[in-house]
């Protein structure tokens, strides 16, 4: 495993364009072959998002809009179009420079956590430091440290998840999507299984981090929370609307 870590962390990565914004889509079409037939989930999703925005994403289910935000993470690619992330055409890169890109440059945070069961919630936040190799060997506990105290979870470092609330493991979660400093967080539903005050303390800390200047694209269910973000995007039928 640490083998494979150094190889990828010696893929090669196009210089990003710094004229580019955070995010441009361009005609992004995305084609799933079904059993009952070919799905266009994506019909042509042309979208610009500005570094520092918090961006919230809103849809019925099936509109398409997880698939909007895979595009940008570059968890999926695109059937026709261009997809510029950071300034770089994720579009064009090959899997190994995607997995590297993804590493370094965008945060994903999931509704069900995706923590490692037995790593300890500091071994979680650790984790995409020694994946993408960066910072001093020595010096990640410190800075997994450093990023469960900023969620509030510092006093869980050492406890494995089954042990934490859902609360405290998405806190852990997006712990970790910080800890190779990225300057896009992308988060599909992360407060569909948190309860209402625990859900708005997320979206708290997601507000400073766009202040602070990361750009934040956030799926969500909520209307109410959708409004906390600097500008809603409503993808209906794989389109976006509004």
């Amino acid at each position: 495993m640490k083998n494979w870590f150094s190889r990828l962390s010696a893929v090669a990565l196009p210089a990003p364009d710094p004229s580019m914004p955070a995010i441009r889509l361009s005609g992004i079409r995305k084609n799933y072959v079904t059993g009952a037939g070919e799905f266009e989930a994506l019909k042509g999703i042309d979208l610009q998002v500005e570094a520092g925005e918090f961006v919230a994403v809103v849809g019925k289910s099936g509109s398409g809009k997880s698939t909007l935000i895979n595009m940008v993470a570059g968890i999926d690619r695109p059937t026709a179009g261009e997809a510029w992330v950071a300034g770089t055409p994720v579009h064009t890169l090959t899997e190994n420079q995607i997995a590297v890109w993804r590493g370094r440059t965008v945060g994903v945070v999931f509704q069900f956590f995706q923590l490692l069961p037995t790593l300890t919630a500091l071994e979680n936040v650790m984790l995409p430091m020694d994946f993408c190799n960066v910072y001093d060997f020595a010096d990640r506990p410190k800075r997994a440290r450093a990023l469960l105290d900023l969620v509030g979870v510092g006093n869980q470092a050492d406890k494995l998840p089954a042990s934490l609330s859902g609360g405290q493991q998405q806190r852990v979660a997006i712990a970790r999507s910080l800890a190779n400093d990225p300057s896009l967080l992308v988060a599909d539903e992360p407060t569909g299984n948190l309860d209402g005050k625990t859900a708005s303390s997320v979206i708290d800390l997601f507000e400073t981090l766009a202040q602070e200047g990361k750009t934040i694209l956030m799926v969500t269910h909520d209307p109410d929370l959708a409004r906390r973000g600097s500008r809603i995007v409503t993808v209906t039928e794989g389109q976006i609307e509004a």
